[in-house]
């Protein structure tokens, strides 16, 4: 009988389900959409059941596209948005909506907490990273302090990947690379940091067993059965967060391998051998879902965001343009940049049009253009946009790299990995090879992996993505190019420390 295995990633606009093969060829994907809610200005939730009845949607799917039986199906694995809170009682049934990663109402939690842990440094000591909105154990806190009479009747709270491994197998575990992302993880250790939890007045009891990502946490029960289609029995590893599990999708599981995801914000990911943090909390430092590895990542806010933001308000000519021809706007105001000169003449583009949050956790931070003369035309304009976003992703790679870690071949994905002018930037901006790869499912893909892996179809994680993810599109960096980029960015990284003192000022007029 042929073997298949399923991946699903419970994204923030919807599920997405990948089904791959024995030898991790990708069969089918799907997506199923599901609503976001704001009740109040930054908040952020989802309906968990709305995730479940996307996953029973998606599985079926995937099962009926690829013309499989389901007794084919031989693991399933999990990966979803990180941070988000599922509050439960006993059962399935959640106490109110998750509260998703990008909620903000946290700020008072994220103070008391460093306060709780000994201060901001301390915290970081613990957990390796520093109190940040969209983490999870403020949102508990939040609970707490707003809305006692749900927080009474909690017994589990669960991230929102593992409430499906919940309606799935009917068991309350996670794994270590989402875990991470709660605050509660001892990253060092693998476990949790119980000291901390107990200091922040929470139950232990509440938070699952902590597994390895391709780890078998639970099979599908008769419930789930029923449901989806699946067997009983189906074997679902622990999965990883959706930077983890991204991460694998893209073969970021050896050292010197490094994505740069350029999606409406921009992520750089980079694998690690040791558990080493930034002291200052710019950077994340998490468990990977390679079992016994860590990971560093950051993220700006508005990378491809920047360019979006360029196009809907200053590109109606291009958006027109290409409407009747029948191409991508983007690549014609990419076709006018080529054209202006590299560095744009001292022009530069500052990309905190939403805050910002590394290297820079200010969320009064804002966007600008400056250094604009007369000479300035259209294609220098928008050549400083994609120089100031790739100078944006590189304060991520410079921080990496004074940490100790070795950075040989960037792997580019999302929008900016489409333009060969955009992946050459990159490459003479980062100092480094820029490579695309050859799969794009990312997230779906990685936690179907893992599946593939903890069900004894692949050796590990690394022999896995050899075998299946490989590299296109190889850019070299030019050395005249890196030099000219090099002094351009000690430029750029001394404008946001000169307008500092004036963003809260612009921020409250």
């Amino acid at each position: 009988m042929a073997k298949y295995f399923l991946g699903l990633d419970v994204g923030t606009s919807g599920l997405k389900t990948v089904l791959i093969d024995a030898a991790g060829r990708v069969v089918t994907t799907n997506i199923q959409d599901y609503p976001i809610y704001s009740p109040k200005p930054l908040w952020s939730e989802q309906d968990p059941q709305d995730w479940w009845l996307a996953a029973i949607k998606g599985i079926r799917q995937a099962i009926k596209d690829a013309r499989i039986k389901p007794a084919e199906v031989a693991g399933l694995g999990l990966s979803g948005q990180m941070h988000g809170s599922v509050f439960l009682a006993d059962g399935i049934k959640p106490l109110r909506r998750a509260i998703l990663w990008n909620d903000q109402r946290t700020a008072d939690e994220c103070a008391a907490i460093e306060k709780a842990a000994g201060g901001r440094k301390s915290l970081i000591r613990m957990v390796a990273n520093p109190a940040l909105a969209g983490y999870t154990a403020p949102k508990i806190l939040w609970l707490r302090n707003h809305e006692p009479n749900v927080y009474k009747k909690v017994r589990h709270i669960l991230l929102p990947k593992d409430y499906l491994r919940l309606c799935l197998t009917g068991d309350y575990a996670t794994e270590v690379s989402d875990a991470s992302g709660t605050l509660l993880l001892d990253v060092h250790k693998r476990t949790w940091r119980l000291g901390l939890i107990k200091k922040l007045g929470l139950d232990p009891d509440w938070f699952p067993k902590c597994y390895e990502s391709p780890d078998v946490t639970g099979r599908i029960n008769d419930f789930a059965a029923k449901l989806t289609g699946l067997p009983a029995g189906v074997p679902v590893v622990g999965g990883g967060g959706d930077q983890a599990c991204g991460a694998v999708g893209s073969g970021i599981v050896g050292p010197g391998i490094v994505s740069a995801t350029l999606g409406t914000s921009g992520v750089v990911f980079a694998y690690s051998d040791r558990p080493d943090y930034d002291p200052d909390g710019r950077l994340q430092t998490m468990c990977h879902a390679v079992p016994g590895k860590w990971c560093v990542f950051g993220c700006m806010l508005a990378a491809g965001g920047s360019f979006q933001w360029f196009r809907n308000q200053l590109g109606r000519q291009e958006i027109d343009q290409a409407k009747r021809r029948k191409i991508d706007p983007y690549q014609l105001l990419i076709d006018q940049a080529e054209t202006a000169q590299p560095g744009c003449e001292g022009l530069f583009f500052l990309p905190y049009l939403t805050g910002e949050r590394c290297p820079y956790p200010d969320p009064c931070a804002r966007a600008g253009f400056i250094g604009i003369t007369a000479r300035t035309d259209r294609a220098a304009l928008i050549r400083s946009v994609l120089e100031g976003i790739t100078y944006g992703m590189s304060d991520q790679i410079r921080i990496m790299r004074d940490m100790g870690v070795r950075i040989t071949q960037v792997r580019a994905s999302g929008g900016g990995a489409r333009s060969e002018v955009w992946r050459r930037l990159q490459a003479d901006i980062y100092n480094a090879a820029v490579v695309t790869v050859n799969v794009a499912e990312g997230s779906a893909l990685g936690a179907a992996i893992l599946a593939a892996v903890g069900t004894g179809q692949f050796a590990s994680v690394p022999q896995a993505c050899a075998k299946i993810i490989k590299t296109l599109n190889p850019v070299k960096p030019d050395p005249k190019r890196v030099k000219l980029y090099a002094r351009h960015y000690v430029e750029y990284r001394k404008l946001y420390q000169v307008l500092k003192p004036q963003f809260p000022v612009l921020a409250g007029l």
